[in-house]
């Protein structure tokens, strides 16, 4: 009896499949009725679209590996010998060690009249004369590194700079990770479905180049029993918490932000403060040490400034209940008083974002730390920093996810693929940045943006991702020359065009 497959709504779009899930999704989608030889047909026919949306017909150099990839290898040199193009084909094994669907397309591609002309054994001999390679050899699960002599034809290919275009994943990436086991850039990947985390984690990501996603008849109602934890972070994993303006609102009920502003060091406060005002908090608030007051004040209009002169200080000023959001790190310094302000404003136990120099504050002292936070908890560490508290070994997703587990906070493991991940296992990888946001102070905007968001009421996994989105939305917006401080100032804009996006029902 085929398969009983209930329609979704409720899972976010942008879900990522490990490829544990992408084979149980292929598995259910054949319960339903559809043979795994349907899927490879139509996984190839996607392919050779793509294709043939993008080169004029020539002589193409299909490259097939012994498995499904293989396979859809198989259907894509069939297609385009249909279309006009001139195809020879390699295999890394003969057409009579092939099994199941891979060997039902072999074997229709040798019947073809481009088939009559035989598989040709994998070497650099199969690329002459090509003007496109297709890459079918190794898909995303593979979890070795690549062979030399199959790595070999590939460098060829891109020596002669001849294009590439590789179905699932460029063979050699891991495609549950992004890690590189080999790999050769492709022009043009085409995966099917929806994208696997190592289409999003770098290497993997930069490996892929042109990344299309082909819908080849899986139902989404297959992620109802595939449950993913992962997904890209777009508008539609959050857009339903982010916070929104009421005609009978106030400045009190969008929030009050408290900042630590640190001394010497006093700009990473300020701009993280303004990000927070940008973002929507009603009210910030930078509680800084006595000496540096003036500095302060002479530089905020709308950002107000408290001086600290002491411990009791700070804990008159937390007292207030109206104070929902809380940031400690930018421009702190490493002193032992710092240490212990930090601790004061974890007992606090409101909404708070730890950054920058707590990690060095707490170096090896990540029990500690841990024990102290009591309430949502936002930490934004790049790679550096986040070394300083916990483990660095394994890839990125896992280890962000074992971080959020072991703290109790959600950690926002900074990069060119942050990965947002939550205490729950929940995750999501961020692909909107552009490299311009590799820049003093920037990670300073961000913290303050999770800190608005936070003091708004935003759960926490959430407003992590919705700022890293705005974020990087908004330093794509400026464009080239960006610097920390342009950052808040296009806020206002992307947050126009997520209003208009999110109004208009598209997230």
């Amino acid at each position: 009896m085929a398969a009983r497959v209930c329609k979704v709504p409720d899972i976010p779009a942008g879900a990522l499949l490990t490829t544990a899930e992408m084979a149980e999704a292929d598995r259910l989608t054949i319960g339903l009725g559809i043979s795994a030889e349907a899927l490879m047909e139509a996984a190839g026919a996607r392919v050779a679209e793509a294709i043939h949306r993008r080169w004029p017909p020539g002589m193409v150099a299909v490259l097939c590996g012994p498995g499904g990839n293989g396979g859809d290898g198989f259907v894509v040199a069939r297609l385009l010998a249909d279309r006009g193009w001139t195809v020879r084909l390699a295999s890394l094994l003969p057409i009579a060690s092939l099994r199941g669907a891979t060997a039902h397309h072999a074997h229709l591609w040798s019947l073809t009249g481009a088939g009559t002309h035989g598989v040709e054994p994998l070497s650099a001999f199969v690329l002459d004369g090509a003007v496109l390679v297709v890459d079918a050899l190794f898909g995303a699960g593979l979890s070795r590194g690549l062979d030399v002599p199959v790595r070999d034809v590939l460098l060829a290919a891109r020596a002669r700079n001849i294009p590439i275009v590789s179905i699932d994943v460029p063979s050699g990436v891991s495609g549950d990770d992004g890690v590189d086991l080999g790999a050769v850039p492709a022009d043009l990947t085409v995966t099917f479905f929806r994208k696997k985390p190592g289409h999003l984690l770098q290497p993997g990501r930069a490996l892929c180049g042109m990344l299309e996603v082909a819908d080849i008849g899986i139902p989404d109602g297959v992620l109802d029993v595939v449950g993913p934890a992962a997904w890209e972070n777009t508008p539609s994993l959050w857009h339903r918490q982010f916070p929104k303006l009421t005609a009978t609102g106030h400045k009190y009920s969008r929030g009050h932000a408290l900042i630590w502003g640190g001394f010497p060091m006093t700009g990473a406060a300020r701009l993280a403060a303004r990000a927070a005002a940008r973002v929507g908090a009603g009210l910030v608030t930078l509680a800084v040490p006595e000496q540096a007051f003036p500095i302060y004040a002479a530089n905020c209009l709308s950002i107000m400034v408290t001086p600290i002169d002491g411990s009791a200080a700070l804990e008159r000023v937390l007292a207030d209940p109206r104070l929902s959001g809380l940031l400690a790190g930018p421009g702190a310094g490493h002193s032992a008083q710092m240490r212990s302000r930090v601790l004061t404003l974890l007992r606090a136990a409101r909404p708070m974002v730890l950054d920058a120099d707590v990690f060095a504050l707490f170096r090896d002292a990540g029990p500690e730390l841990f024990a102290a936070i009591t309430a949502p908890c936002v930490m934004t560490p790049h790679e550096g920093e986040f070394s300083r508290v916990f483990d660095a070994t394994g890839s990125k997703l896992a280890r962000a996810r074992q971080a959020a587990r072991t703290s109790g906070a959600v950690i926002v493991l900074k990069g060119s693929d942050t990965v947002i991940a939550a205490p729950d296992g929940r995750a999501a990888i961020n692909a909107n940045a552009p490299p311009s946001l590799a820049t003093a102070g920037a990670g300073d905007v961000l913290a303050g943006m999770v800190t608005g968001l936070l003091a708004q009421g935003m759960p926490a996994f959430e407003a992590a991702c919705a700022a890293v989105w705005l974020h990087g939305g908004a330093a794509a917006g400026f464009g080239p020359g960006l610097i920390a401080e342009d950052l808040p100032e296009r806020l206002p804009a992307v947050l126009r065009d997520l209003d208009l996006y999110i109004s208009g029902g598209h997230a």
